[in-house]
């Protein structure tokens, strides 16, 4: 007992136990009010935030009860593979188990999306301390990476928030593999078990959206070929008396490859069936950000939100093109290409895989793609999610970050190194002091202005109302909000929005302008559909204002009208 006691008491306070600690400490202060009101408020608006909900309930939901029509959502009816209309987020099924309705997927979708952020940190944290950064230095590139000012404009993305996975995953197969940056491979402290962990985490990261998963599955497929070049070149100078993959790493990352692979394979299938949107190099071009775009913060930045409003307005669409990473660590990184614990080729890499990252994150705009962006992206269907450059700028951060806490290390280390010459050591605590200012400097543009709109309240109708069944209103904008309203009983709707929705939601829109007529009433019996819920509180200034009060007598349909100002029509 005391033996277990002792080991508990250990593992509560290392220092991966305290990295975990603050990352949550901070993910809920720095995304405040999130937690204020987790049962009524999304971060940013209420339209992707609620959509996203509905994912992870109906994977939840849908994994319990009938695994087999995962992907025959019940939103879209009656559209197929409709759950490949979005990121899949399936990765977080497990969490969609438990609970059910409206309430409990808003709760749902905001511990999730704190625990997204309380990831970035951890991962940042891991990968920076594998590469062989100090404490400080990795806090520092942790922070700056988790928490840049580019990512206040994805708030309402939880896919896109969700990065975490990728730099965790990398710093789990660096120790597995014994290497870091900063003492190359040293086969004495490779793991099989760090590597094995690694390539799950990172098929985790893939089931979560081919947004992030797919420049992650070229990332590794690069890394796969340096490190097979390496061992190869290192085997045949015979420069280590052992070898630096034993059999055991081996089958590891050949297994691990094969389940990463098969695994994102196995989920590209439904999304090869869903019509595409439209020519691939069309979305790029209008999604593809100006260089100055990494100068520009985005509006959800309480402190560059006002002072870059005119610049952002130049950009042709901002919420995807504000992609400042932060001063602070530009700052940090310049400083770390001349002062930085990284050897000096490591740092002169790092600065062209940065340039190359900045080029793949303008997309288009540099030589209109034809040899960067172009090439790995344009030929992937509209619902793989890849068509927005800006995106990239995960790795443009992560590896500025790196940049910047070899800078912080080394800043560090020769503290360290002056107190320790100095009798008595006085200016010891002053200087460890003084490290924490780029870290304070870091949090300060982290500062965030993310609006937290109230969740609409559910009709009560549709928690006794059976499908399939339209909603009206219905536009791109409001269905997702039918859609989260469908976790109560998810019964086929109609309604459905998304990146990737078909035409035929547009078809459908059209169509029923003029509910209810004969022309609409039999289009919808075409299309199976027995039921349609309008709520008059939601139809004021739209096509059906005054669907509410038409006679539907010579219709052939019935018509109830509920207590809470809404009405139901039976098309049957």
């Amino acid at each position: 007992m005391k033996r277990a006691t002792r080991a508990l008491g250990r593992a509560l306070i290392h220092e991966y136990a305290l990295v975990i600690y603050g990352s949550l400490l901070l993910a809920v202060l720095l995304t405040w009010p999130t937690l204020r009101y987790p049962l009524h408020t999304f971060p940013q608006d209420i339209w992707d935030p609620s959509r996203q909900a509905w994912q992870v309930s109906w994977a939840g939901h849908i994994l319990i009860t009938e695994p087999a029509r995962l992907w025959q959502s019940n939103a879209f009816f009656p559209e197929a593979y409709s759950y490949a209309f979005g990121s899949s987020l399936l990765g977080y099924a497990p969490a969609g188990m438990i609970g059910s309705g409206p309430l409990a997927a808003v709760l749902r979708y905001n511990i999730l999306y704190v625990l997204a952020h309380a990831l970035l940190a951890v991962g940042g944290y891991a990968l920076i301390r594998q590469l062989g950064a100090g404490r400080t230095g990795a806090i520092v590139g942790a922070v700056a990476f988790a928490y840049a000012p580019w990512r206040l404009a994805q708030e309402g993305h939880l896919d896109i928030i969700s990065a975490g996975g990728i730099p965790l995953a990398l710093a789990m197969l660096a120790r597995g593999h014994g290497w870091s940056m900063r003492y190359g491979f040293r086969p004495g402290r490779r793991h099989a078990g760090w590597a094995t962990v690694g390539w799950l985490v990172a098929t985790w990261q893939v089931t979560l959206g081919f947004s992030l998963g797919l420049p992650f599955a070229y990332v590794l497929a690069v890394l796969i070929v340096v490190v097979g070049f390496a061992v190869l070149v290192r085997r045949l100078r015979r420069r280590s008396p052992r070898p630096v993959l034993g059999w055991r790493l081996l089958v590891t990352d050949l297994l691990g490859a094969l389940i990463f692979a098969g695994v994102g394979l196995l989920i590209a299938l439904p999304y090869l069936r869903v019509p595409d949107t439209g020519p691939a190099g069309t979305e790029i071009r209008f999604f593809s950000a100006p260089l100055r775009s990494l100068l520009i913060g985005p509006a959800e930045s309480r402190i560059w939100g006002a002072p870059h409003a005119v610049p952002r307005q130049s950009l042709g669409w901002p919420a995807e093109m504000a992609l400042l990473p932060g001063f602070v660590l530009y700052a940090l990184a310049l400083v770390g290409l001349v002062f930085s614990v990284w050897r000096m080729w490591q740092r002169l890499l790092l600065l062209v895989a940065v340039v190359v990252s900045v080029i793949l994150t303008v997309g288009t705009t540099f030589f209109e793609g034809r040899w960067t962006y172009l090439p790995l992206f344009g030929h992937l269907p509209a619902s793989f999610g890849v068509r927005i450059p800006g995106r990239m700028m995960l790795w443009v951060t992560l590896l500025l970050a790196v940049l910047a806490a070899g800078a912080v290390a080394e800043f560090v280390r020769r503290a360290e190194h002056l107190a320790a010459h100095r009798v008595p050591p006085w200016p010891g605590p002053w200087l460890r002091l003084a490290t924490l200012v780029p870290l304070l400097l870091v949090l300060v543009e982290t500062w965030n202005a993310t609006a937290h709109p109230v969740v609409p309240e559910q009709p009560a109708a549709m928690r006794t109302l059976t499908g399939p069944m339209l909603v009206l209103p219905t536009t791109a904008l409001t269905d997702q909000t039918v859609m989260l309203w469908s976790t109560s009983r998810f019964q086929e709707v109609a309604n459905g929005s998304g990146g990737f929705a078909p035409q035929r939601q547009s078809e459908l829109r059209r169509s029923v302008a003029t509910f209810p007529d004969v022309a609409s009433i039999e289009y919808l019996r075409q299309r199976r559909i027995g039921t349609v819920l309008l709520l008059r509180a939601e139809v004021v200034g739209t096509p059906w204002e005054r669907s509410g009060d038409v006679p539907v007598e010579t219709l052939g349909i019935r018509r109830e009208d509920l207590d809470d100002n809404s009405v139901v029509f039976y098309l049957d």
